[in-house]
């Protein structure tokens, strides 16, 4: 088939195919993968991301608002230390120093799906409809009373989310919150409207001239409540609240003169607050409504940056704002783009974002500016891959089903994949679809049935490669390239890996089937 990328917005070649995805096409792949489910979630089926990103304008009417109204909350309360500047070296943090702690033991931490930590050395803890934080000033867990933000009217096909996903630390005292959603489809009530196209308020929406248009329906004005992003802080008391529903979009363009403005999205439509994650470039389109994963940006020029990979595509969040968004895809035979569902987030030693979803993967090196990120112009953000796959794996068609993507202290770049082990990756060049791949093996049964099915890599600053397996949990590659079981850490099922070289002697968050255990000293 032909590989090369073409761009879904205006059917023209489009040499970075990252930005702007979909087809007017969309097809519906499915599969009988159980793609690490973690209770109360369920996943979406592996399809979304094939419609289009319509428009690649701004929306009509989404001029700067910022400034009409207050941000919720404004800074939050830490509840420990003040944030760091970014450019401030490690400090101690604290918490204990010891090689290996049980902080499932030690501090009472029931069950737990998944964790975070902020700038302050909060500790978040995600479980269910629960958002729990192990303070640092009190050595206290601390979790909600009831339920808030998108889990507040329970889970479900109908309600705000069908389960939470993941959390990542921000600010000092704050954490986003991801949740899942059912992917929107075609509307009986709207034969032939894109099923993620949102008709605004006092709106006909007529893509074809030829046929009629389609009305605004305040029904469907309510899918944009779904999903996404729930901002949470710690407030003056020390209790969990939510912030905001991440909602205000940033994008940096030009006006009709090629004078350079910042386009924000609408607060506020119709009698829907709190919009959710949409199309930077196009606020009708909700396609980024499930979060599957998210990084926070630890060291480096982006520091406290955070990285959300959904059902679509990869946003990038900077306080309460968000631009949205960027994806690596491939074209099936009928030129629809497929963009997996992004479970793979990493950030390079030198701060390129590294995605990996079920098909493909892609490195971008994004610009200080936020507002740049969903920008397709490789001289604005390059890319150093652009939409690739590893054809000494498996045909591009087929899933790679990628969990983690890190690169190394030496350079060297990891891949791992739920189905398909460890595998190193070398570039060839940048446009290249197809890279360059070795499968890493180990040097007995046990090493290789181990290598076999991972969840989440993180690489170290001592060199290391940390991999969490599915069943066999936790082993190290070392700066020498050979493999270790860590025996220190409980649990076969290794769940996320979080690297923080903020503190000294380093950390590394290790969530298991047992509970969560800290490495000091990497």
């Amino acid at each position: 088939m032909n590989r090369r990328l073409w761009g879904g917005c205006l059917g023209a070649v489009v040499m970075t195919a990252w930005a702007c995805g979909g087809s007017n096409e969309p097809t519906s792949p499915t599969t009988g993968n159980d793609i690490d489910n973690i209770p109360p979630v369920t996943r979406p089926e592996p399809d979304a991301g094939t419609q289009p990103d319509a428009g690649t304008e701004p929306d009509a009417g989404t001029e700067p608002d910022a400034g009409t109204e207050p941000d919720a909350g404004s800074e939050p309360d830490g509840g420990s230390e003040p944030q760091p500047d970014a450019g401030s070296g490690p400090v101690e943090g604290p918490w204990p120093t010891d090689a290996v702690t049980n902080y499932s033991s030690r501090y009472n931490i029931s069950r737990v799906q998944a964790v975070g930590v902020d700038a302050a050395h909060n500790i978040w803890l995600l479980d269910g409809d629960r958002i729990g934080v192990l303070r640092a000033d009190s050595r206290q867990v601390v979790w909600t009373r009831s339920p808030i933000g998108q889990a507040q009217g329970g889970f479900g096909p109908d309600r705000a989310a069908t389960g939470s996903t993941v959390i990542c630390g921000g600010s000092a005292g704050r954490a986003y919150v991801g949740y899942a959603t059912t992917d929107l489809r075609a509307d009986p009530d709207f034969p032939g409207l894109q099923p993620n196209y949102i008709v605004s308020p006092n709106e006909c929406y007529q893509p074809d001239p030829a046929q009629p248009c389609f009305p605004y329906s305040h029904r469907r004005l309510q899918y944009y409540r779904q999903g996404d992003v729930d901002v949470v802080r710690l407030d003056g008391s020390g209790q969990i609240v939510l912030e905001e529903h991440l909602h205000q979009s940033v994008r940096n363009t030009t006006d009709a003169n090629g004078n350079p403005r910042v386009q924000t999205g609408p607060r506020r439509l119709d009698d829907v607050h709190n919009l959710g994650i949409r199309n930077s470039n196009d606020h009708h389109f909700d396609e980024d409504r499930s979060i599957l994963s998210c990084v926070t940006v630890m060291h480096g020029r982006d520091e406290g940056d955070v990285y959300v990979g959904s059902n679509h595509g990869v946003t990038r969040i900077r306080g309460l704002e968000y631009s949205s968004h960027r994806h690596p895809v491939w074209l099936n035979e009928k030129g629809s783009q497929m963009a997996g569902y992004t479970y793979g987030l990493g950030i390079a030693q030198d701060g390129d974002v590294l995605i990996a979803n079920e098909w493909m993967f892609g490195i971008v090196t994004p610009t200080p500016r936020h507002g740049d990120w969903d920008n397709m112009d490789k001289r604005v953000n390059l890319m150093k891959v652009e939409s690739s796959y590893l054809p000494q794996l498996n045909s591009i068609s087929e899933f790679d089903s990628w969990r983690g993507f890190q690169q190394t202290t030496d350079g060297r770049y990891y891949l791992g994949s739920k189905d398909h082990g460890l595998w190193e990756m070398t570039i060839t060049w940048a446009s290249n679809q197809a890279q360059t791949g070795t499968r890493l093996t180990g040097a007995n049964a046990e090493q290789n049935a181990a290598l076999q099915n991972i969840n989440a890599l993180a690489a170290t600053g001592d060199g290391s490669l940390y991999i969490g397996t599915d069943r066999s949990g936790l082993w190290r590659l070392t700066p020498l390239k050979t493999l270790e079981k860590v025996a220190d850490v409980s649990g076969s099922r290794v769940r996320q890996l979080i690297y923080d070289p903020r503190v000294t002697p380093a950390a590394l968050y290790v969530l298991t089937d047992k509970g969560l255990t800290v490495l000091r000293g990497n």
